[in-house]
């Protein structure tokens, strides 16, 4: 007789973190058949709760460590979480079970309502127009090549976001958002222009696990282990190790501007990972730049990967970029922010 249970699963109570469960749930429904029941518990995290401070001053934990005490406590036996956001040094006890496919990962720009089509790329924008954002990555990349632009945050939900986007009086010529969220939630339309490293006009690489999801679970338990195995896809999951552990090697949070593209490539007649990274500072005047492509088979040689072209960018000035960026936050509370004005 097949057992049956019930698995508890932890995730922030956002529109966006409700349907992405959902399609967890989903997949694991499909594998484990209706003896498994599943249960979600919600909650809104300190990042979601705090409204003013800026995006790049609150780090990772507070979108996940709220979730992760309850896992730990045995409140919840999964946490599904956006892979972007999750530190990459995780809570003893707890670990990263499992990566979904990805969605698209690349960040996209939005334009109002209100240009009706005006404008079709950010190089269309005429100089002083301002560009909503609330990622120093996003905006320290920008400035490398679209050097007339204004950047200024916006914080939010992605509703709230469009909302602000498309408000009159709102002063956003246009906002960047991911891809992956506004696909996910049915916005597909709102897609004005889609951003990769070979964009014309100016290249953007993603947010290290941008468009994967990560589903966390106790060390250990070796039942959700087996269960949520459903969920992974081997390629995403590979890449997302790749890029996770980039950000390790640099000790790099959200809040500073690193940024990843990874592709699975054919090359000399075999499959391979190209992964490209960019270490740029604040203000875009500065840059470290790198690319490497090479035969993955396992979660080590992805992880290897990452950190061995991870530290040659440090060698070559990352450090020294993200030394000064660490400098100037723990000068001042709030010192770390997407615009000088």
């Amino acid at each position: 007789m097949t057992e049956e249970y019930t698995v508890k699963i932890g995730t922030r109570r956002s529109a966006l973190a409700l349907a992405q469960t959902d399609l967890v749930i989903a997949a694991l429904s499909k594998a484990a058949g209706p003896s498994v029941k599943f249960e979600v518990h919600s909650m809104a995290t300190m990042g979601d709760r705090d409204k003013t401070t800026p995006l790049p001053s609150l780090g990772k934990g507070l979108w996940t460590s709220e979730l992760e005490a309850k896992l730990v406590n045995k409140e919840v036996d999964v946490i599904v979480h956006s892979l972007k956001d999750m530190p990459t040094s995780l809570p003893e006890g707890c670990v990263l079970g499992a990566v979904t496919q990805r969605e698209d990962a690349r960040d996209v720009v939005v334009f109002p309502r209100r240009q009706g089509g005006e404008y079709k790329a950010l190089k269309d924008l005429p100089e002083g127009s301002v560009v909503g954002t609330s990622s120093v990555r996003r905006a320290a990349q920008l400035k490398r090549s679209y050097k007339g632009l204004v950047f200024r945050d916006v914080r939010g939900n992605i509703d709230t976001r469009l909302a602000k986007c498309d408000d009159e009086n709102g002063g956003y010529d246009a906002i960047i958002l991911a891809a992956a969220g506004l696909l996910r939630l049915g916005y597909d339309e709102r897609i004005g222009q889609y951003l990769e490293s070979s964009t014309e006009g100016g290249g953007l690489l993603h947010a290290v696990g941008q468009g994967a999801l990560g589903l966390e679970i106790r060390e250990g338990d070796e039942k959700i282990a087996k269960l949520i195995k459903a969920a992974v896809d081997e390629d995403t999951m590979m890449a997302a190790f790749a890029e996770r552990s980039v950000m390790r090697t640099l000790e790099g949070g959200c809040s500073v501007p690193i940024g990843v593209e990874t592709k699975w490539v054919e090359d000399e007649g075999e499959k391979k990972l190209r992964l490209k990274v960019a270490v740029v500072s604040l203000d875009g005047k500065k840059a470290v730049d790198g690319e490497r492509t090479e035969k993955i088979a396992n979660l080590e040689e992805a992880e290897a990967l990452g950190k061995s072209l991870a530290e040659k960018l440090a060698r070559e000035g990352a450090q020294e970029i993200l030394d000064a960026i660490n400098k100037l936050r723990e000068s001042a509370p709030g010192a770390l922010k997407v615009s000088d004005a």
